[in-house]
């Protein structure tokens, strides 16, 4: 499994990019952008070609899901806590779809079994966050883990160099977030990543 994390600022063409990623076969989109306004992310979204709106993920303003027919949503480690309240504004009128953010396989294997997946971060020095580094060998930790019903997804300091070898290491997927947006050309960095599978 292959994910793409939005840019975190929202710029020229970005939905363009989106669109032509999905064409170009990509599985799942995270619109991650921290302290977005409610209008903005609404434009963005209206951008966005609606027969993508089911691989979409919303990480904020999770009211919209509905509107959009998006069904996924993203926990924090922040707003985990909050999972019942948000899940009662949500509704029960659709299926939805959970994942969240862990920053350790402790964490990881403490997961309820509400996710469908999560992200363990930092794997490797991050692309996005210069001085965002693993605390320990989470390659090495990842022979401890125990929890087998949600996938393990790897973020950070994800290239198309290390793809492979992360997934041979134990992980369900990965995650790309910097190695994408500060490429110059995200559909070429995609296509190489795509290639590499």
């Amino acid at each position: 499994m292959l994910i793409v994390i939005t840019n975190p600022v929202i710029f020229t063409d970005e939905a363009n990019i989106i669109n032509t990623l999905f064409e170009e076969g990509l599985q799942l989109l995270h619109m991650r952008k921290p302290g977005i306004g409610i209008y903005h992310l609404k434009y963005l979204l209206g951008l966005i070609h609606e027969e993508y709106y089911d691989r979409l993920v919303l990480h904020q303003h999770y009211n919209l899901a509905g509107q959009y027919g998006i069904n996924r949503i993203h926990f924090t480690e922040s707003n985990r806590p909050d999972f019942d309240k948000i899940l009662e504004m949500l509704g029960n009128d659709q299926e939805w779809i959970f994942s969240t953010s862990t920053h350790s396989l402790e964490d990881f294997n403490g997961l309820s079994h509400r996710y469908e997946y999560a992200f363990l971060s930092p794997v490797y020095n991050s692309i996005s966050k210069p001085g965002y580094a693993p605390d320990t060998d989470i390659i090495e930790s990842i022979k401890r883990r125990s929890n087998f019903n949600t996938k393990l997804i790897a973020l950070g300091g994800i290239s198309h160099k290390n793809y492979k070898q992360t997934l041979q290491t134990g992980f369900d997927g990965v995650a790309v977030l910097g190695n994408i947006w500060n490429s110059g050309d995200p559909i070429c960095e995609f296509k190489t990543f795509n290639n590499e599978k």
